[in-house]
C-alpha cells in the first residue's frame, strides 16, 4: 500500500482544488474559506516548493491557468476573477451564482471552457448548480437541483463528463459534445456508502482512471472508466478534499484535506489535519486543461 507522506506543515481551513499548471510546472490550490491561492514547485524528490500565496477576498473555490495569459481564472464568491502573478484581482463576472450560494469546485474542458459549481451556505438538498462560462463570456446554468456540485473531470477522448454531487455520494457520468459544450445520457456511475464517507474532488489519470477524495473517509477512491472500485489509498485525515497529479512524470498524487469546522483544540490535537500528501502511484496523470477565452471579449 502507498504510504501518504505530508508535504505541508500549515494547516488549512478546507484545503481544495489542486490542479497542475503545466505552463508553469507548478501545482495549484485554494483554502476555500480563508480566500487563499497557493502555488507550489515540485522538487524531484516530490517535496512542495512554496512560490507564492494570493489572498482573495471571500471565497474561493477553484483555479485554473489561462491560455496565453500569465494568470489564473478563479471561480471565486458567487462569480468569476481574473487573479494576476502580482496579485492584483480583475471582476470577470460578479454575482453569476444565486444569493445564498458560493462557488465551489471547478474546471476547464478539453475546449477551454470553465465550469463552476456551487453549493448553498447552508448545505441544503437540491440548493446547488453547474454553471459553464464559454469562451466568449456567457453564462449558462447547465444543471440545477444539486446538492454540493464538487469535483469534474473529462475522459482522456473528451467523450465523457463526470460530476460528483458530495450530498447524495455520488459521481455522475455525461455523454459530452464538445463542440457545443453540452452534456446528456447522465447517469450515476459510482455511489458511495455513507459509512465509507462522500466524494469529493476528483481527476482522471491519462488511462481514465477516476481518483476521488472521499470526505469523511480519510482516502481517495480509484475507479475504473466504468465505475468499479480499483484501489483504495489512505490518508491520514478525514477531511480528504481533492487530488491531483503533480510534478516531473506526473506520477505523484497530492491529495488536499481540510478542518472544517474545527475548534482551535481540535486543530492542535490532530495536526496531520488539513496538510497536502503526496502518494507515489503506477499511473500518469494529466496536466490542467486551461481556460481559453476569446480574445475580443478577455480584451475588454
Amino acid at each position: 500500500m502507498p504510504r501518504a507522506v505530508a508535504v505541508t506543515t500549515e494547516q488549512t481551513l478546507l484545503g481544495e482544488g489542486a490542479r497542475w499548471d503545466g505552463r508553469r510546472g507548478e501545482l495549484l490550490r485554494v483554502d476555500i474559506l480563508a480566500g487563499r491561492v497557493f502555488r507550489d514547485r515540485v522538487g524531484d524528490d516530490g517535496a512542495l516548493i512554496p512560490v507564492r500565496a494570493f489572498d482573495v477576498p471571500g471565497t474561493v473555490g477553484a483555479v485554473a491557468p489561462i491560455d496565453g495569459d500569465d494568470g489564473w481564472i478563479l471561480a471565486a464568491g458567487r462569480g468569476f476573477l481574473h487573479l494576476r502573478p502580482d496579485g492584483s484581482i480583475r471582476t470577470i463576472l460578479a454575482d453569476v451564482a444565486e444569493a445564498g450560494t458560493r462557488m465551489n469546485d471547478a474546471a476547464c474542458d478539453p475546449q477551454g471552457r470553465f465550469w463552476a459549481g456551487t453549493l448553498a451556505d447552508d448545505h441544503h438538498e437540491g440548493g446547488g448548480a453547474l454553471y459553464r462560462l464559454d469562451r466568449d463570456g456567457r453564462v449558462d446554468v447547465v444543471l440545477r437541483d444539486l446538492t454540493i456540485s464538487n469535483g469534474l473531470g473529462w475522459s482522456p477522448d473528451g467523450s465523457t463528463m463526470y460530476l460528483v454531487d458530495s450530498g447524495p455520494r455520488v459521481v455522475h457520468a455525461f455523454a459530452f459534445d464538445g463542440a457545443d459544450g453540452t452534456i446528456s445520457d447522465g447517469r450515476v456511475l459510482v455511489s458511495v456508502p455513507e459509512e465509507v464517507g462522500s466524494p469529493d474532488g476528483m481527476t482522471v489519470d491519462a488511462s481514465g482512471d477516476l481518483w476521488v477524495a472521499i470526505y469523511g473517509g480519510g482516502r481517495v477512491h480509484r475507479y475504473t472508466p466504468d465505475g468499479a472500485l480499483r484501489q483504495v489509498l489512505t490518508v491520514p485525515a478525514a477531511q480528504s478534499t481533492c487530488c491531483a497529479f503533480a510534478g516531473p512524470g506526473l506520477h505523484r498524487l497530492y491529495v488536499t484535506t481540510a478542518t472544517e469546522n474545527w475548534t482551535d483544540d481540535q486543530r492542535r490535537a490532530e495536526p496531520a489535519a488539513g496538510l497536502v500528501y503526496r502518494i507515489e502511484t503506477d499511473a500518469t496523470g494529466r496536466p490542467a486543461e486551461p481556460f481559453r477565452p476569446d480574445p475580443d471579449w478577455w480584451g475588454t
